[in-house]
C-alpha cells in the first residue's frame, strides 16, 4: 500500500529539516514543491507532498501514518 503526506510550513529551515527527516524515514517526493504568498503573515509557505511504500495492510483513517511500518 502506497501512503501520502503532505507536509507544509514557512519556507524556512524548519520546512527543508521536516522534509529531510521525512526522506531519512524512507518517504519519497512526491511531485514538485508548491509556495504560496501568505498575505495575513507577509511570508512565504511551501509545501511537499511525499508518499511511501509499506506493507500491505488494510487503511485505517484513525491511525497515524507514522505507525504504518
Amino acid at each position: 500500500m502506497q501512503i501520502y503526506r503532505f507536509l507544509s510550513g514557512n519556507d524556512d529551515a524548519d520546512f527543508c529539516q521536516k522534509v529531510t527527516k521525512a526522506l531519512s524515514e524512507g518517504w519519497l517526493l512526491y511531485g514538485a514543491a508548491h509556495y504560496v504568498h501568505d498575505p495575513a503573515t507577509q511570508k512565504m509557505r511551501c509545501g511537499q507532498a511525499v508518499t511511501k511504500e509499506v506493507e500491505d495492510q488494510p487503511y485505517d483513517p484513525d491511525r497515524k501514518l507514522s505507525e504504518y511500518s
